[in-house]
């Protein structure tokens, strides 16, 4: 990145004018945002506590995004995280998705229209989803991603979304996170997914993969870096589900449909050697 870069603690308290965005980086002219949005819970009105593990566990991927701009070189890239007023979903509220929507609208306010990644988490995952609506965010790297099956993908048409999830995973089932991703290709997004094997929600086994993983493929999609041959191939892939299953179908138990892997969604996500 060119240019002084200013870093900007995320840790004030949260005051009746809450401010959903909070930039770890920000360089003087920034051409392009990553935004990281860390998880929560179902239901829960409380704000997130000031020792917030969630969020914490988002620390180390932002920091992998701004290295690997910095090698990158090139075009500046601002870093930010997404503050939630409320530590849960809360319903039909989306609380989570609402202020992942005001925080990308306090970034085009500050920086003007450039373009944005979004890497969620759990929760984080699904309202950075929600969020990719914008028309500033180019796609959306998903993180063991809460994918209710009734969760809406007709936004995300010309998005690139990719989702990596663990194959242990018991929170949030990697099965429903297939089945998203195939109503999301039906409805005109580009799709890729990875299984991380070996791990599970709290992305702890293969820490150091999930975020070398995350922020490569975050950075690729501004074209700050390669895309994976295998990602590419997948994101071109039609929209069209496996058997001509209807693509708002629901499989049982959140497993893969027919017990087939999707194509393109079952990467294995390889380690470093």
């Amino acid at each position: 990145m060119g240019g002084r870069v200013a870093v900007r603690s995320g840790g004030a308290a949260v005051g009746a004018a809450h401010r959903a965005l909070s930039w770890r980086v920000l360089p003087p002219s920034p051409e392009a945002a990553v935004l990281v949005l860390h998880g929560g819970k179902e239901h829960g009105a409380a704000p997130p506590p000031l020792l917030n593990l969630p969020g914490l566990r988002m620390v180390p991927f932002a920091r992998a995004v701004q290295r690997g701009a910095e090698a990158a070189g090139g075009r500046s890239l601002a870093v930010g995280t997404v503050r939630y007023r409320c530590r849960g979903w809360n319903g039909d509220r989306a609380d989570a998705a609402r202020d992942a929507e005001a925080a990308m609208s306090e970034l085009v306010e500050q920086l003007g229209p450039v373009p944005t990644v979004l890497i969620g988490h759990s929760m984080g995952g699904r309202a950075a989803l929600r969020a990719a609506a914008h028309p500033c965010v180019r796609g959306v790297v998903a993180l063991a991603p809460w994918c209710p099956q009734d969760e809406p993908t007709a936004h995300l048409e010309g998005r690139s979304v990719l989702m990596l999830h663990g194959d242990r995973d018991k929170i949030t089932p990697p099965g429903d996170t297939d089945l998203f991703a195939l109503r999301a290709r039906g409805h005109g997004a580009r799709v890729a997914g990875y299984r991380v094997l070996g791990s599970g929600h709290t992305l702890m086994r293969r820490a150091g993969d999930w975020h070398r993983a995350a922020a490569g493929l975050a950075l690729a999609l501004l074209d700050l870096g390669p895309l994976p041959e295998e990602v590419g191939a997948a994101l071109a892939l039609p929209g069209q589900a496996p058997d001509g299953q209807d693509l708002d179908g629901q499989a049982p138990d959140g497993q893969d449909l027919d017990g087939q892997a999707p194509d393109g969604l079952h990467l294995p996500l390889l380690g470093r050697r």
